[in-house]
């Protein structure tokens, strides 16, 4: 009976995953299995994470894939430092505000919104993905293994089949109509006869994409933006009325990825960490940033003392914090080259401060508008890899809205995405559309290691959820709940979450609950002026899906090999890998 009562009460239905050599936590089992191969193999993370990537651009197309872009942060444990890479493409070179204003007029969207609508060619920007998947091998890889090493799973399956899973399989068929509404010949590409999305367990081939893969694994980043899958990309896209052309693809292949330093915050005694915009990664810093704050004034209860998890009391004051974090978030997130935020002054104590007196602890902040930290002169997926070395790698891979544009250039078996969805038509924001600009991106990794300066950190956690502006909510309730009510890593990513807004776009006023957030706490929550829904069942799907590995180091009797932790043999120790991967996605953990 005791053994009956410690299942009942067991925090999670996943069992949560250990190794000391390595894991991979992602959305698909066989990209899972892909990274795994690669560890094995004698890859490191980074090359690892670019395996699973690129598997489930083949296995999750509604979700990734080498049409999209890519951010990524890599710890190296022998330098104790993170890095970070946006290879997030740029707008067409000949799309200017005044050419989109005249070609959507009397859009819905653009009169209400001062956004393009995402079916619409003009929101199709360079695809960065093949360029940070090549470029994070080059940059952070072990050297050890080349991108036809990499990407060979990748290969296979798109050739030679797979088996759809069962979420993916739900996706594909109701994201279906963005491929057919872009030309019934060209969704054939990745759909069924009949133009109908695969069930449960039927094979899904996609030999196009095996060939522009292939292509990509003999040539890098020239077999992507030049030559013939240049010209089927500018030529799917011209024809729908975009204005990409060759030129664009060019100077991204020649210019690749960018390496880019992490953004940081103290937190909890820890630090997390982000990448810097053009990414929102900066929203969850300044949601932890404000609650920690609301903690340190008193105007609210210790999280995971006073305040219980998922109590009236502390959703309405994380709702109300990323309520205000992305009101800032929304204006001054943009492309670092044209338009950088004040970083150091939106995460400095002071604004944090300041930005905290907003928070009633009874009432719902119904005017909420961006602060003025400082004077100025003017459905992704998500993986976590770590590595028997110690280095962690925490990429998303992303084609935006589901099967992004829907636009598939001819023979190639992959979508584009509709990342120029991400800009504004306001002339007054940063964020403005203009030619050759980077928009403001929803995908976010993240990282969490001790306090301290690069060189001093040591890896304590890579972690992520997917799903648009989705994903700083899903970083902070994640972190909450594994540092604050000390979950374990699965019951962290298990437990019923919250979201704020819809469509893509926090500020609508509605908070959505999970299925398992308590009744009387929605009632209360009600009584304070928020709108609220339930959502149950597959749409549980709306609170993305999560990854993580916890990182611990154990003392070992025998010195380990040299190789093995990068200088590390006199402390004999090695690491100890704990991982989540999110029941709401089809994916699970692997280690060895």
């Amino acid at each position: 009976m005791d053994s009956y009562n410690d299942f009942i009460s067991f925090p999670t239905r996943r069992s949560v995953v250990h190794s000391t050599n390595g894991i991979v936590s992602c959305t698909q089992p066989l990209a899972a299995t892909a990274g795994l191969r690669v560890l094995q193999a004698g890859g490191n993370a980074a090359d690892a994470a670019i395996a699973a990537a690129s598997v489930l651009g083949v296995t999750e197309p509604t979700s990734t894939g080498i049409g999209g872009d890519l951010f990524c942060l890599f710890y190296d444990a022998k330098t104790r430092t993170i890095r970070g890479l946006n290879a997030s493409g740029r707008s067409p070179g000949a799309l200017t505000l005044e050419r989109a204003l005249e070609d959507l007029a009397g859009c819905p969207s653009v009169e209400t919104r001062k956004r393009m609508p995402l079916e619409h060619a003009h929101c199709v920007t360079v695809p960065g993905c093949a360029a940070g998947w090549c470029d994070v091998v080059e940059t952070f890889g072990s050297g050890k293994l080349d991108m036809k090493e990499v990407l060979k799973d990748a290969i296979r399956l798109a050739e030679e089949g797979y088996p759809v899973h069962e979420l993916a399989a739900r996706m594909w068929d109701e994201c279906k109509d963005t491929l057919i509404s872009q030309g019934e010949e060209q969704a054939a590409e990745m759909l069924l006869p009949g133009n109908r999305a695969p069930r449960t367990g039927e094979v899904m081939r996609l030999p196009g994409l095996a060939k522009v893969m292939r292509r990509v694994a003999e040539k890098g980043r020239k077999g992507f933006y030049e030559g013939e899958t240049a010209e089927k990309i500018v030529e799917a896209v011209q024809k729908r009325g975009g204005l990409l052309d060759l030129a664009d693809l060019k100077r991204h292949g020649d210019m690749g990825s960018e390496l880019t330093q992490p953004i940081g915050l103290e937190w909890g005694g820890l630090k997390v960490w982000e990448c810097a915009p053009n990414g929102q990664g900066i929203v969850a810093l300044m949601a932890l940033g404000i609650m920690e704050e609301l903690e340190k004034t008193g105007k609210i209860g210790k999280i995971g003392e006073s305040l219980n998890h998922n109590d009236a009391d502390y959703l309405h004051a994380l709702i109300e914090s990323l309520r205000i974090a992305f009101s800032d978030g929304h204006f001054f997130i943009a492309d670092p080259a044209t338009n950088p935020a004040p970083l150091d002054h939106l995460l400095s104590p002071s604004y944090l401060s300041q930005r905290a007196n907003l928070f009633s602890p009874t009432q719902c902040n119904k005017s909420l508008k961006p602060g003025s930290p400082a004077q100025r002169s003017c459905d992704t997926v998500y993986l976590s890899v770590t590595d028997r070395f110690g280095n962690g790698c925490s990429l998303i891979n992303s084609t935006y809205g589901g099967f992004g544009s829907g636009i598939i250039p001819h023979t190639c078996g992959f979508n584009l995405q509709n990342r120029g969805g991400g800009f504004t038509l306001d002339p007054e924001r940063p964020n403005v559309l203009a030619p050759n600009k980077r928009p403001y991106h929803t995908i976010i990794p993240g990282m969490l290691t001790t306090a301290g300066e690069q060189g001093e950190i040591n890896l304590k956690a890579v972690f992520g959820v997917m799903g648009g502006f989705m994903q700083p909510q899903g970083h902070v309730q994640v972190l909450h709940n594994l540092i604050k009510f000390k979950h374990n890593p699965q019951h962290a990513l298990d437990a019923p979450r919250i979201c704020i807004g819809e469509n893509y776009d926090p500020g609508v006023p509605i908070v959505y609950l999970e299925e398992g957030v308590n009744e009387n706490v929605a009632r209360e929550l009600e009584k304070r002026g928020h709108e609220v829904k339930i959502v149950k069942g597959f749409k549980r799907g709306h609170f993305g899906r999560g990854q993580i590995v916890w990182v611990d180091k154990e003392e070992v009797e025998e010195p380990i090999a040299m190789e093995e932790l990068h200088g590390n043999e006199e402390k004999k120790e090695r690491w100890v890998f704990a991982a989540g991967s999110d029941m709401r996605g089809d994916g699970q953990s692997v280690g060895y």
